[in-house]
């Protein structure tokens, strides 16, 4: 059994700064299921939006003053940066600045596979179903983000997916509010994910 946290690895390699974390190491983080499972959710997402663009309606809408929202979406970037000037603050105290720790994609890596399987039952816990029914509307709210953010990309090429939605009445306008509202969204489910499927571990068994 490992005793050696996985984000240590390939953190420091010959001829390589300590503090260059590579692509190869971020990978290495990475869960292959969640990855994928994540994965699936934004491609099904797309086809989805190319199914809405094909099936568009030649009729353009008009576009509602004020419909854009750009003063709360800017007011929301602000407070989103302030946030995560923050939190990278807080973990750069936390596993100090050249740990090569997931941050942001700690959603997605092998630490978080193992706490939702441990509640799932697998190794050497028994499952915890009240854990996983508790943990199931952070769950899916995080994967109908990466649907979502892929509905964007190909349903947002109709011009009345965006004439009157948040950022719009242009594509790229739409898909820079939309997706900065996804990430928030997601950022909040993960976060409400995190400790309600982080069962009690033996003494043997990794953080």
């Amino acid at each position: 059994m490992r005793t050696e946290p996985e984000f240590t690895h390939f953190t420091s390699q010959p001829g390589r700064d300590k503090g260059d974390v590579s692509s190869t190491t971020v990978a290495y983080q990475l869960s292959g299921p969640l990855t994928a499972l994540v994965g699936s959710a934004f491609v099904s997402g797309v086809m989805y939006g190319l199914l809405e663009f094909l099936q568009r309606s030649p009729i353009r809408r008009e576009h509602v003053a004020g419909s854009a929202a750009w003063g709360q979406q800017l007011a929301l970037a602000l407070g989103t940066i302030v946030i995560l000037s923050a939190a990278q603050a807080r973990h750069r105290r936390r596993f100090g600045p050249r740990s090569g720790r997931l941050w942001l994609l700690a959603p997605l890596g092998r630490h978080a596979a193992r706490r939702i399987a441990r509640a799932l039952g697998f190794g050497s816990e028994a499952a915890q179903p009240g854990r996983l029914l508790l943990a199931l509307p952070a769950g899916a709210l995080f994967l109908f983000c990466f649907w979502r953010a892929g509905v964007q990309v190909t349903g947002g090429l109709d011009p009345n997916f965006t004439v009157n939605a948040w950022g719009g009445p242009s594509y790229a306008g739409a898909m820079a509010c939309h997706y900065l509202d996804l990430f928030l969204l997601a950022a909040g489910a993960a976060w409400l994910r995190t400790p309600l499927v982080s069962a009690r571990r033996g003494r043997s068994q990794l953080a």
